[in-house]
């Protein structure tokens, strides 16, 4: 069972253009830390961390990755 709201609010603001390791790196972003502790906590090095903040940067329109973060959360694009 889907909550209609939830749903009309999915279908309103259309399908996520973030892969889900762009997602991934987001949602760690979100904690605030340093792109070396965003590596450490999604296993990644840092260079690839910093290529998917862009990467995710670039989809959302954002100037920043905190930015970034807040549009993908206000989207829905970072819930599971």
């Amino acid at each position: 069972m889907v909550d209609p709201d939830l749903a009309v609010e999915s279908l309103a603001v259309g399908s996520s253009p973030l892969t889900e390791r762009e997602r991934d790196v987001l949602v760690a972003a979100a904690g605030g830390g340093t792109v070396a502790d965003i590596a450490r906590e999604t296993f990644l090095s840092e260079g690839t961390v910093r290529n998917y903040l862009s990467a995710a940067m670039g989809k959302t329109g954002a100037r920043t990755r905190a930015e970034a973060v807040r549009l993908a959360q206000e989207n829905g694009w970072l819930l599971g």
